[in-house]
């Protein structure tokens, strides 16, 4: 069974397809622990209640200092036997500490297709704005390990959407929610529940 720890800032659309896709068989041997939420109005953690799933907000205002919120947010990720965690919309940096304590084991979805539009500063609308803003016919979303980088771990899974005309950074956003971020995010879990991902020389391979 894969503990999934999730973590989230906002309304947790991709929170939801993940429970969804549980609860339909979609993604199997796989459980989420928990979902922790810096932002403690965030609807994530409705979402979470709604789905009988522990919500916890460990806000970073709460906390003397940046090193004491991630010490705790480490803590609360370890006690609850974490294996995996997901990254759905959480607008705070992951620290080193995390990320090398979970090396390979933290996932991350981006709206755009990497290595466009991606890395600082690209997140939200910012990115949709950027893709219009040059023209382009495709983009789409990415599931990717996280590393130091932004926006730089292995690339899991990446599906690609028709950018149409008359299309603004809303509508795009919307529909690279619904024919990307929410279809290969919980499929990237399910082939991480079952082995069939692995990290070789920076890059993911796939077993059958």
């Amino acid at each position: 069974m894969l503990n999934v720890t999730v973590l989230v800032s906002g309304g947790g659309t991709n929170l939801q397809a993940i429970i969804d896709a549980i609860s339909e068989g979609k993604i199997t041997d796989t459980r989420i622990v928990q979902v922790i939420s810096n932002n403690p109005g965030a609807y994530a953690l409705e979402r979470a209640a709604k789905a009988g799933i522990k919500g916890i907000c460990i806000s970073p205002k709460r906390f003397e200092s940046r090193a004491d919120f991630y010490d705790a947010l480490l803590k609360q990720i370890d006690d609850a036997g974490t294996d995996l965690i997901v990254l759905a919309g959480f607008m705070v940096v992951v620290p080193p500490s995390i990320i090398s304590k979970f090396r390979n084991r933290i996932i991350n979805i981006h709206p755009s297709l990497i290595p466009s539009f991606c890395g600082t500063g690209y997140y939200g609308l910012r990115v949709h704005e950027a893709a219009l803003a040059k023209g382009v016919k495709v983009s789409g979303a990415t599931c990717h390990f996280v590393d130091e980088g932004t926006d730089t771990g292995p690339i899991i899974l990446q599906k690609a959407v028709e950018v149409l005309p008359g299309d603004t950074p809303e509508i795009l956003q919307r529909r690279i929610m619904e024919q990307a971020e929410w279809k290969i995010m919980p499929e990237a879990i399910q082939l991480i529940a079952h082995g069939r991902v692995k990290v070789e020389d920076g890059r993911t391979v796939i077993s059958e």
